[in-house]
């Protein structure tokens, strides 16, 4: 059976009955996990090996795991310092910055890994242009050519221990105040404004290879009256073509306030998928996944299917081998003391 188009979430620390229904549905893909998913490592590694062995090949299992405000488990993982604190480093020290970005995205990937976790939504691809506060200090720098050999650097230590990267948020969702989880964002930015600053380091991740990329929930009214998301001048003529990006285009969740703008659920997801993104993420709305399978029953795209077969992890080490590593000892110990901000969750 091949992977679909929908990425679900779950309830709980274990599958339900109707969830299992769901997962077994061709057209459910893969699944994200949230905090309330977790309660131990045995347990979360038993949830992970039960979801991949719904189907084969196995569903997807992703999760916001960034570092700073976005780190979904905390519990028996490192703490990872937000992405600016490797953009500070590089005001001090180039070579030191990419070094310790690269070990942040190794840590961050062998974590995961180890209780079977596919891939994170990371690295964060935005600028830091101070005017956003849903991205703040989860951008690396202002300048697009830091935050790209910085997070090619992470990307380079993900796939080392076996992790594709997925960049977000394209075309860049640094330029607007609004949060798109609560709002309508728009940029009135010209296309080739955004190509010098903000596309920079989406361009250069995708010439070295980035698997993956998340559009912004951003109205970039200068290009099209739509979100990026849902605009296939974006995703098509601008991401596929002019930049020739290959890899998988995820949507971010179309439950956030700026997703609305296509209507219901099952609207939503036509819209995202005619656009051109490969697989898109329904998060905290149950019913909404089941509106969603129901629109797309008819639905198939053997290009993104094979895509996504590319995003299943590798080289997994189990949690035990890992910890006992001496380099998972010395690198959690130098990441972990990077930062000692007070820790608050970011719920995205």
């Amino acid at each position: 059976m091949s992977l679909g188009p929908v990425m679900m979430d779950l309830e709980g620390t274990e599958i339900s009955q109707r969830e299992m229904e769901l997962l077994q549905n061709p057209l459910i893909g893969g699944v994200i996990l949230f905090t309330r998913n977790f309660e131990s490592i045995d347990q979360i590694t038993r949830l992970v090996a039960a979801i991949h062995a719904v189907r084969a090949p196995h569903l997807l299992v992703a999760i916001d795991h960034e570092g700073g405000r976005v780190q979904r488990f905390h519990q028996g993982f490192t703490r990872l310092p937000p992405a600016s604190v490797f953009g500070r480093i590089y005001g001090e020290d180039a070579d030191k910055a990419r070094a310790y970005a690269e070990k942040a995205g190794w840590l961050l990937a062998a974590e995961l890994r180890a209780i079977g976790v596919d891939f994170s939504f990371a690295p964060v691809l935005d600028l830091a242009h101070g005017v956003s506060g849903v991205i703040g200090d989860r951008a690396y720098h202002a300048r697009p050519e830091v935050v790209a050999t910085l997070a090619y650097a992470s990307m380079r230590g993900m796939l080392r221990a076996g992790m594709h990267a997925v960049g977000k948020h394209f075309p860049g969702h640094g330029g607007v105040a609004e949060d798109s989880h609560l709002a309508s964002p728009v940029d009135h930015r010209e296309l080739e404004v955004l190509m010098k600053q903000d596309i920079v380091p989406f361009a250069r991740m995708i010439a070295n290879d980035l698997s993956g990329i998340m559009p912004a929930h951003v109205i970039y009214d200068q290009v099209d009256d739509r979100p990026a998301g849902y605009s296939k001048i974006w995703l098509q003529d601008i991401l596929r073509n002019r930049l020739r990006f290959q890899g998988v285009i995820f949507s971010d969740d179309l439950s956030m306030e700026a997703a609305g703008i296509a209507g219901g659920y099952g609207s939503r997801a036509q819209h995202a998928l005619e656009a051109g993104c490969d697989m898109v993420l329904v998060c905290n709305h149950p019913e909404a996944v089941a509106e969603v399978v129901e629109a797309l029953k008819d639905y198939n795209n053997p290009t993104s299917q094979m895509r996504l077969v590319r995003m299943h992890g590798k080289l997994e080490k189990g949690y035990a081998e890992l910890h006992n590593s001496r380099e998972w000892n010395k690198v959690s110990k130098l990441i972990a003391g990077l930062d000692q901000s007070p820790w608050m969750e970011m719920d995205v």
